[in-house]
């Protein structure tokens, strides 16, 4: 049951990381300063991504950059319970 969490635990984190990457270049591509605030600041890229993020679907790569960054925390969190005890 670990490895189930800890495959979906780093799946979710993968397609996080790849969605807040799109978001990333679409802050570049409209000012370097933005870009440059996404990647310092930590809450910026939030209001970025709500603000001024500009694509078709704009929804999904929204939740699935923020969501999925905390569904596949708590799976790694339940594959080292699971490992631990």
């Amino acid at each position: 049951m670990g490895t189930v969490l800890s495959i979906l635990g780093l799946v979710c984190s993968l397609a996080s990381l790849v969605c807040s990457i799109i978001i990333l270049i679409d802050a570049f591509k409209k000012e370097v300063i933005k870009g440059v605030l996404c990647l310092c600041l930590p809450f910026y890229i939030l209001y970025y991504a709500f603000t001024q993020f500009e694509h078709e679907k704009k929804g999904m790569i929204i939740a699935v950059a923020f969501l999925g960054s905390i569904v596949g925390f708590a799976c790694q969190l339940g594959a080292a319970a699971v490992a631990a005890g």
